[in-house]
């Protein structure tokens, strides 16, 4: 069967990637085209040769209110490339994958084009915009959600939904970074044999460009306070060394390194994280955090309207409360992550009560498997329905 997958930003790439090894071992002719990145375009490459990747997110990946404004031309300009390209190619299904903006407008055209749509990573509805839920029921065929939280929901909303596990546990548990060791990583990377607090600024250059000077002064007083400590910055491998050049020059216990979140998570004493998918990474991986986050001022005021949640970490939300500290707009401040770190690095009850916590969130999320059960149920879902 053929099957055209959608995703427009980091983790997108990763889930998908993951659901693609599930596609091609449910399905071992499998023909897919998709939008997405370089995780998703080696998977693919394994196993198919011609159609493949279509663009990749990393030309133009944008958050916010404000930033999508910037760009609307040319996600406008994508949304009918997008469309004339399915249209095309013929697909037996059109899997989205998060990225609600671009995608609602796809599975609008999909769905009334006479495609199953089915939507892996629901829209974070629960949170904020949920007159989306309407589109959500017109649109697609079914969803398949990745948090336990998320079942309750759907199921009152009327939407029919499908849960099989978080396939970020897939993807940790089946890292390689989970077989290095902490010397030979540190060796690898030319790194000293120090403790050091990993950095994470997110994918994105303007969330690099809004989070790093903030990372820089926090670094330098706590570099100040606790000399033998380093930072590692895990940066994203659609960034450049460019990105971050300005801001770790002069910095000798500072060093970045690309394509490596897991391995610099596994091995750092603490992580200050922005937030999204890489503070449930680090939650599984075992790593004491906090998070901070500052978006744009236009974002921002938007974002206080519309959010409803608790708690924006994915491991607080599951958990049911704060696993972990999150510093957020006028929060994000060097004075409350040098206290946090204070506490992250050296109270040891605090960091095991801490780690307790991501037990119990693992817990939750349920086992290995996710991805290729997935796989598994829209391939049967789209038999049943071409019978």
């Amino acid at each position: 069967m053929r099957y055209y997958l959608i995703a427009g930003e980091a983790s997108g790439d990763l889930h998908g990637s993951n659901l693609l090894k599930g596609l091609y071992a449910q399905d071992p002719q499998a023909r897919v085209r998709f939008w997405g990145g370089p995780l998703m375009d080696a998977v693919c490459r394994e196993h198919q040769e011609g159609d493949g990747l279509v663009k990749d997110y990393r030309e133009g990946a944008v958050m916010g209110f404000w930033e999508v404004l910037l760009k609307g031309f040319t996600l406008l300009r994508n949304v009918r490339q997008c469309k004339a390209d399915i249209a095309a190619w013929r697909p037996d299904a059109v899997v989205l994958i998060d990225y609600p903006g671009f995608n609602f407008r796809i599975a609008k055209f999909a769905r009334r084009a006479g495609y199953k749509v089915y939507y892996y990573i629901a829209p974070k509805v629960w949170a904020s915009r949920e007159g989306r839920i309407g589109k959500l029921k017109a649109w697609t065929d079914r969803l398949f959600i990745v948090f336990p939280f998320e079942k309750e929901y759907f199921a009152a909303k009327g939407v029919p939904y499908t849960y099989l596990g978080n396939p970020l546990v897939d993807a940790i548990d089946g890292s390689p970074a989970l077989q290095e060791s902490r010397e030979v990583f540190l060796e690898r990377n030319k790194l000293p044999d120090a403790p050091y607090v990993a950095l994470l600024a997110g994918s994105r250059k303007m969330e690099i460009d809004s989070m790093m000077p903030q990372f820089m002064s926090f670094a330098d007083e706590w570099h100040n306070r606790c000399p033998e400590c380093h930072f590692v910055v895990a940066a994203a491998p659609s960034r450049s060394p460019e990105d971050y050049a300005c801001y770790i020059e002069d910095r000798p216990y500072m060093k970045v390194l690309f394509g490596e979140t897991y391995e610099v998570l596994r091995h750092a004493r603490a992580a200050v994280i922005n937030s999204g998918t890489a503070s449930l990474e680090a939650a599984l991986l075992g790593t004491p955090q906090m998070v901070a986050y500052r978006m744009a001022a236009v974002t921002a005021f938007v974002a206080r309207r519309i959010i409803k949640v608790p708690y924006v970490s994915l491991g607080n939300l599951i958990l049911g409360r704060l696993a972990f500290k999150e510093f957020l707009q006028e929060n994000f401040t060097v004075e409350n992550l040098l206290e946090e770190m204070g506490r992250l690095w050296a109270d040891e009850p605090y960091r095991q009560a801490m780690l307790s916590d991501y037990s119990a969130i693992r817990e939750l999320l349920g086992g290995t498997g996710a991805s290729e059960a997935v796989a598994r149920a829209m391939i049967d879902e789209i038999k049943q329905t071409n019978i």
